[in-house]
Order: structure tokens, then sequence, then C-alpha cells
């Protein structure tokens, strides 16, 4: 059975629970209950509201000896209990010199690990806490308490459970000029719990989301957030239980507000990826670090879990959100043809030198040339677009390169390379198979044509491989490995499909629609091999994989710095139908040998745009030596 606990994923959860003002033992009674859920849910940690035990809205009672005594109790009644969730509960507490605290206990396994105080207080507009309660960001006491035993009761402490390490924060405290969260973090944190009772105002839960949000990706940390019910007073204010679970600038989980009856949400974070993440972020890495937190270990055994709570698309790159996708196919479409136009304008180049094959890559070239050539204003004429036919070209994708241009208004250049590989290869006194010889004589031919033709009308030679391609090393060194400028250097093959069909869809009118049709439906293939029967004999899928599954590989080693055990429990769960196990184990080995292998390649790749958190430029974003030895990666997937 997997667990995907053993590949950092950890089960938190946030609730918005009913809550009777003043009430501690019954409110104790439903966290207990919600708490039992969690148990059968697989939650580790579990994130209540400011002051559940009490109610926020207590006011006055605040002061009285009562309502006091009887929180101290429900917490004693919470840590009584055994087998349960680190629990992070809110309620009042009193020190020995008189001071109220609006505080924050952590639980774990039937033990009080520590109290942590809120250290920012609103107090204008509808609130004033400082009415009851003091800040509590210079309190340092050391409790021994006949029930609760000796605890601490300070900001500056985390807890650990298993090997993960949570912070806290309190309401207010997320709204700060300076978090404390910030500084949990930078003291080890990889995820805060936050216990809040913020009141609704229009427009508020947006805010609220946005700066949930940016605490995650600041801080680069998960972030579980619980407000208070609407069960709360609403003598002045309204209370909307709103819930949320985010990590690095994502969110994972949002409940619904306004429920009498409460809420609760659960995600898996990623730590792991959190961890990779701090490590590759210098701003991060070398912020410095508060020397006066303290950890307090909890509980060392978490929940097994065999499927996930989050995200985990088959194509990562592709946002499934098709209002989301409009604009990042935008984006990356000006991205991609504001750096040619850019490099177009330095290097004084008096036209653009594109090889159409009638291909995918090709043609998503074209059209970012047709969005360069708008920027600058200049004719289709300044664009050259050459088609190369040679021994295995058919006439599918022949007949699309041309279609493309004739609905662009492009002349299109015809330069046959079947007499000059003939030559080529007799020259080399070739035998005539068709061997890795006879394909990278056709590949470089083309590209001397391009370069020596880019030379003739002072132009720049366009790159069309991919980043798919780029990580498979699926491309002939020095041959179209090599431009002067690749625009579609950051992009996977995925995504290229889909910003294709985007602009069909979206920019194109109705004759380049139908062409951009007909390449979405042609067969991925270098036409290397000569066609049988007319059809393309050579399909690339075929011989290095279903692309699908190397760009979830790439996303998942690249962007998370994932190891192979935890791409391949991934690819099973989320290919689960598609692929079987075996399968995604064949494809995953060939991922990796190739990446290796082929990073001579990579190494002395020409310029291109990124578009993309995940790139492969030698220059920015992947370094890695030609003579990485493999083994270790090879020996995980071997052994999956």
């Amino acid at each position: 059975m997997r667990n995907l606990a053993d590949f950092g994923y950890i089960r938190v959860a946030a609730a918005s629970i009913e809550v009777d003002i003043a009430a501690p033992s019954v409110n104790t009674q439903r966290i207990l209950a919600l708490a039992e859920q969690w148990v059968r849910d697989g939650v580790t940690v579990g994130v209540l509201p400011e002051l559940c035990l009490s109610g926020y809205s207590a006011e006055d009672l605040f002061f009285n000896e009562t309502l006091l005594d009887q929180c101290r109790v429900a917490l004693a009644d919470l840590c009584s209990q055994t087998g349960l969730p680190l629990l992070v509960v809110g309620l009042p507490w009193r020190l020995q010199d008189g001071r109220l605290l609006n505080c924050a206990a952590a639980i774990s396994d039937g033990r009080l690990l520590g109290v942590v105080p809120k250290s920012v207080h609103p107090n204008y507009g509808e609130f004033y806490d400082l009415r009851w309660f003091v800040p509590g960001a210079e309190v340092n006491e050391t409790i021994l308490d006949p029930v609760l035993g000796q605890f601490q009761i300070r900001r500056d402490q985390l807890f650990r459970v298993a090997d993960t390490v949570f912070g806290i924060e309190i309401c207010e405290d997320l709204w700060a000029p300076v978090s404390p969260a910030c500084n949990a973090c930078l003291a080890g944190a990889e995820i805060i719990l936050n216990l809040s009772a913020s009141n609704e105002l229009i427009a508020k839960a947006d805010y609220r989301r946005q700066l949930i949000s940016m605490a995650s990706a600041r801080n680069i940390c998960g972030y579980v957030y619980a407000s208070a019910a609407a069960t709360e007073s609403t003598k002045d204010i309204v209370f909307g239980g709103h819930c949320l679970i985010a990590e690095n600038g994502t969110t994972l989980a949002e409940g619904e507000r306004f429920q009498l009856t409460g809420g609760a949400i659960a995600a898996d974070i990623d730590v792991h990826k959190l961890r990779h993440d701090r490590s590759q972020n210098q701003s991060f890495a070398q912020a410095p670090r508060p020397r006066s937190f303290r950890i307090t270990e909890g509980q060392t055994r978490i929940p097994q879990l065999s499927k996930l709570l989050r995200p985990n698309p088959q194509q990562p790159f592709v946002p499934d959100d098709e209002h989301e996708f409009s604009a990042r196919a935008a984006e990356i479409l000006n991205i991609q043809s504001t750096g040619l136009a850019r490099r177009v304008r330095a290097a004084h180049a008096k036209g653009l030198v594109l090889a159409v094959s009638g291909g995918l890559d090709s043609t998503m070239a074209y059209l970012v040339c047709l969005e360069a050539l708008s920027k600058l204003e200049y004719p289709i004429g300044f664009l050259h677009a050459i088609t190369m036919p040679g021994p295995g070209t058919t006439s599918l994708t022949r007949s699309n390169a041309e279609n493309l241009a004739r609905s662009t208004g492009a002349n299109l250049h015809t330069i046959s390379i079947a007499a000059s590989v003939q030559q080529h290869l007799k020259d080399l006194q070739h035998a005539g198979e068709h061997d890795v010889v006879f394909e990278n004589a056709q590949a470089r031919e083309r590209t001397q044509i391009l370069f020596n033709y880019a030379n003739k009308v002072d132009g720049i030679v366009v790159g069309t491989g991919d980043l798919s391609e780029l990580a498979l090393g699926w491309c002939t060194f020095n041959a179209d490995h090599m431009a002067g400028y690749n625009v579609n250097a950051s992009v996977p093959k995925t995504l290229i499909a889909y910003l294709v069909r985007w602009y069909a869809n979206h920019r194109a009118g109705d004759e380049l629609r139908g062409v951009l049709e007909d390449v979405l439906a042609t067969p991925i293939s270098p036409e290397l091999i000569p066609p049988e029967d007319g059809e393309i004999s050579q399909k690339t899928e075929a011989i290095v994989g279903p692309y699908e599954l190397h760009d979830f590989f790439l996303y998942h080693f690249l962007r998370n710095g994932s190891r192979p055990g935890k791409i391949y429990q991934l690819a099973t769960l989320s290919f689960d139908g598609k692929y079987a196990p075996a399968e995604i184990k064949h494809w995953l080995s060939r991922f990796i040998r190739r990446f290796f292998a082929q990073q001579f390649k990579r190494t002395t790749l020409p310029p291109g745009p990124k578009v993309g958190s995940v790139s492969l430029s030698p220059r920015g974003d992947w370094r890695m030596p030609d003579e990485a030895n493999a083994s270790p990666w090879i020996e995980e997937v071997d052994n999956l």
C-alpha cells in the first residue's frame, strides 16, 4: 500500500465550529467530536478559531472568574485525550500578575505542548481587543500547572510533529506590518497555523484570501487559517467562519462562509516541496535567522495517506480553468513575441528565418513570429518561412506548411534537401541504412540552410524546439538544437498543443483556424525516416514515450525537486486507469536516463525567453555537469 506521507505530504485541517458563547464545556465537546472525525480522515493537525473555547465575542465576561476557570477545565479535558491530531485551540489565559492574554494552545497526544499569545491586537474601527487583552509579544513565562503540567507561554516557540515544524499566529498578527509568522518561518516553521476571528465586510474575504496567499508565498510555507463562525455574537458585526489552506501562494482549500453549523476543510501540504523551494530561493535562504525560538516536540507518528486532498493534474503546465488558461496563453504569447521583437531590434535584423515543417512546434514558432511582427509593425515579408522536404517528408506535413503560409499571406520558400543529403551520405561512404547518421544528416543539412539563408538576408534564425524535447535530448546536436533565438525553449509540448488550439479559437481567422486544426491532428514526428504508404512512419511518442507523462515527470523533477519514487507514486495516482504502473515505471526510467545522458545538449543552448517557473537554460535555471552520474536515480526507479 502506498503511503504518501513518506514523500512529505501532511494532512492539515481548519474548522469553524458552532460556538456557544461563554460555554467552554459545550464547545469542547464539539471540538472533540470533530477531532475524532479528523482521526478517521487521516488529519495530522487541526486548527480551530480564535478564542473558540470561550467564544471570541464574550466581551467583559473575559474578566469573570467563572469563564476563565471553565476555559482551563475545557483545556484540561482536551489535554486528557490521546490518539487525536495535534489540536490548536483558542482561549483566554490569565497570568499570575493579572494580565489577560488571547492565546492559542497546542495539544498533542494527551499533553499541552505550549501556549502562544497573540502579539498584535486590533483596537480600531469595530475592534477594541485592548479593553481585555494585553499584547503578548514580550511575554515569556514558564507555567507549572498541577493539572496541565509544565509548559511555556511565549510567542517565539514552534512545535514539531514527526519531522514537520509548525508556527502559530493569531488573527491580527497576519495583518501586522511585520507578521510573527515571518520570524517563525525563518526560525524553521514550515506551516503556519492562524486562529482568527475576522468579521465579514464587503470585499473583505477577497482581501483575506490575498493576505493568506501572499503570506504563504512570502514565507514559502503552508498556511492554515480558521476563523470564527456565524454563531458568534452579531450585536455589531457578523462573522462568516472563513477557513483557508494555502501553500506557497496557491490556495489548496477554502470553506463555505456564513454557515450557522460551522464547517471544516482539509488539504495535504507538500512539505518536501516547500523545503526544495526554500533551498532554491536565495532571498529566503540568506535572510537573518532569529535565535530566540525553541521547538517543542509533539507526536512522532502521523497517519498514512493513500490518496491526496490536493490537485494532482495530469498536465501540471496547463491550468484547468478555461479563463485562467486564456489569460495565461495570452501572457505566454506576449512574453515569447516581445522577446523575439527585442532580439530583432538588438541585432538590427532584416528578417526572421524560420523552418516550417507542418508540425506542432514550428507552427507555434510561426505564430510567435506573427505576433512579433505585429509588435514591431513590420510587414509579413519580413518573415522568411522555409520548408525543406527530405526523405521522410509526407504530403500531410508539407501541405500543412504550405497552407500555413498561404493563410497568413507569407511567402514560403521550398528548398529540397534530398540531393544534398544523398551527396553528403555518399561522401561519408554511408551504407544506406536508416540509422542515426541518415537521420542527423538531414537535420544538420536543414540547419545549415537556415543559417546560410539568414546570412543572405541578414536575419535571425528562429528556433522551434520545445522544453520537453530539450529535457529528453530529442534534438540533433548542432542541428535543430541550434538557433539564433529559440522562442519555444521553455514551453513544454503539452502546453504548446493547448496554445496552438487557443490561438485557433481566439486569434485566427477561419482559414488559419482550419490549418491549425490540421496541425493539431498531425502525429508528432521528426520525419527523418521515409514514410510507409505515404503515411508518417516515425512517431516520436512511440519511441521516447507519451509527452504527457514526460511533462509530468519533468515538472515534478525540476519544479519540485522530487525524487523518482515520489514522481512515480503521483503519476500512478494521476494517470490511474490510463497507464498501468509498470508502463509509468518504464517511461520514468527512460526519462531519467535520457535527461542525464543528454545534458551536453542543454549546456550549449541558444538564448530563448523564459515563460514559466520551469526552464532548462544553462545561463539561468538549470546548471548540471554533462558527466553527472544517474545511477542513484535509476536504481530508485528499478527498485520501485
